[in-house]
């Protein structure tokens, strides 16, 4: 499996190469990252969103990582991990000796069973225990853990190497319970200098660190709470880097002469969705009032008007670039179909307009915008009735997780460089996006998938998979996007913090 990746540096002319070196002189010099994520958590174990994760990325360490555009996994805070001889249902993975903690306590393997096992054992309705769901137990002994399998699973390094897999110390954090205040104790090449929750994190380079990359300058990322602010903030030169989101208007209008910036452009595989509520008592339940919805949505109109062109429709719950990749619902609703959607609804007995709730998250982008212009789609003849509502973006996602909304449209960074990461915690039983939607023949794709460690030989079951989604219709995809990154002329290494395997790397940005 490859994921494509395309960078595009736009620097000033007449810089020398020279200049992309990194500046020693400036190496006591924070650099200062401006982007609309959100933290919602600092404790791995309660949070599975992106801003949060960026952060986990920084501050914690895994037991693997992701080179730089890596499709594959890496020792990091292990030297070597490797499934047993003659299955994928046992993998061992060795730690390095040399790790230790804020604290000066050095690493064992009894706090990484003790990580994982409190993932699994918290269960929070936001957090990654869903990544886990074949991981039956862990065993610690010496140097060494091992991670006992219920099914076999090629996926289980990918996401060990995620923010899920985060090492933190058990003398710092409960065993069942998310750890409270703002510490952080954790392995990786930056340590918590200063946090305000909503508004900054300070991040110095931490002197403890042993792993697979090096530590870079200090770095302060600033929270804003909607793209303009974060445009507004890059315009006064507040903020040395911009990322995740400015407004479509800004980024369609990016000047690739302008002096005064340099711009990483890179195919991404973040995707938005738009999550339909399938529990009985739902106005949603009924599969043929989500497939008549899904005649409704006219994804080309959403990409022009809302986005400026800077996203692309979205026909598949696996993106453009990875492998198992279709068009299905294309295929399955070629275009925008009043009539059939009516036909739908009345051959169901379907009472007119189906009346439901659609909530997002506040300054998610154009979320607001988007959510007006399908509302329009939506309301297309009079068929639905659509009450929309946005929410603080921790208040937005315990509604969804609770089953209070009946909608709800919600962006998606992919974990790891696998179509895996679209399948299980999308639409798997028991899904993060608790939709509660379950289909036997969708876990089945799931778990055959996770068969072959040769992953090029996975994309008939994710084919297979996205059929039934199709004629299911528990989530209607929307969207795949771009990513960019805006750095002052003096910084460096944007490229780093949007190349598509999900790891944000802050110490790779430099003063030049």
């Amino acid at each position: 499996m490859r994921i494509l990746v395309t960078l595009l540096i736009l620097a000033v002319v007449g810089v020398g190469g020279w200049q992309l070196l990194p500046s020693q002189g400036n190496s006591k010099k924070t650099i200062t990252v401006g982007t609309t994520d959100t933290v919602s958590s600092l404790d791995p174990a309660g949070a599975y969103d992106a801003g949060s994760w960026a952060l986990f990325s920084n501050v914690f360490q895994s037991l693997l990582t992701y080179e730089p555009a890596g499709v594959a996994p890496e020792p990091d805070a292990a030297t070597s991990c490797d499934f047993a001889a003659g299955g994928l249902i046992t993998y061992t993975c060795r730690l390095r000796d040399d790790l230790s903690f804020p604290s000066g306590r050095k690493v064992d393997a009894e706090d990484v069973k003790f990580s994982f096992d409190r993932v699994k054992k918290i269960n929070s309705d936001v957090g990654p225990a869903s990544l886990f769901s074949t991981l039956k137990s862990v065993e610690a002994r010496g140097r060494t853990v091992t991670f006992h399998l219920s099914t076999p699973d090629a996926t289980f390094p990918f996401k060990v190497a995620t923010g899920a897999g985060s090492i933190v110390d058990r003398e710092r954090y409960p065993a069942d319970a998310l750890r409270s205040g703002d510490g952080v104790d954790g392995t990786g090449p930056y340590t918590l200098a200063g946090y305000t929750k909503g508004e900054k994190i300070d991040l110095e380079p931490n002197s403890r660190y042993r792993g697979a990359v090096s530590t870079g300058r200090p770095v302060e990322l600033r929270y804003y709470d909607d793209p303009p602010a974060l445009e507004k903030a890059w315009k006064d030169k507040a903020v040395d880097v911009a990322t995740r989101q400015l407004p479509p208007a800004t980024l369609a209008a990016i000047n690739p002469s302008d002096p005064d910036q340099r711009v990483t452009e890179a195919d991404s595989s973040d995707t938005r969705n738009l999550y339909l509520n399938t529990r009985p008592g739902s106005p949603l339940h009924d599969k043929d009032v989500r497939k008549a919805m899904a005649w409704l949505v006219d994804r080309e109109q959403l990409a022009d008007t809302v986005y400026d062109g800077t996203v692309d429709p979205l026909y598949s719950l696996i993106p453009t670039g990875i492998t198992g990749h279709t068009t299905s619902f294309f295929d399955t609703y070629p275009d925008q179909n009043p009539e059939k959607a009516r036909k739908l609804l009345k051959e169901a007995g379907v009472r007119l307009p189906v009346s439901f709730t659609y909530g997002y998250g506040l300054g998610s982008g154009a979320a607001a915008e988007e959510a007006q212009e399908l509302k329009r789609q939506l309301e297309a003849g009079g068929l639905f009735e659509v009450n929309v509502k946005g929410y603080e973006w921790t208040d937005f996602q315990k509604r969804w997780a609770g089953g209070e909304l009946d909608a709800y449209a919600v962006g998606w960074v992919a974990d790891y460089p696998d179509p895996d990461t679209f399948a299980g915690p999308l639409v798997g039983t028991d899904s993060t996006m608790n939709t509660g939607y379950s289909s036997k023949a969708v876990d089945a794709f799931i778990r055959q998938s996770q068969q072959y460690a040769d992953r090029s030989r996975v994309a008939d079951d994710f084919r297979g998979l996205q059929e039934v989604i199709a004629e299911d219709v528990p989530v209607i995809p929307l969207w795949q996007r771009k990513e960019y990154v805006l750095t002052s002329v003096d910084v460096g290494g944007g490229q780093y913090l949007a190349d598509g395997n999900g790891v944000f790397r802050l110490w790779r940005l430099n003063w030049i």
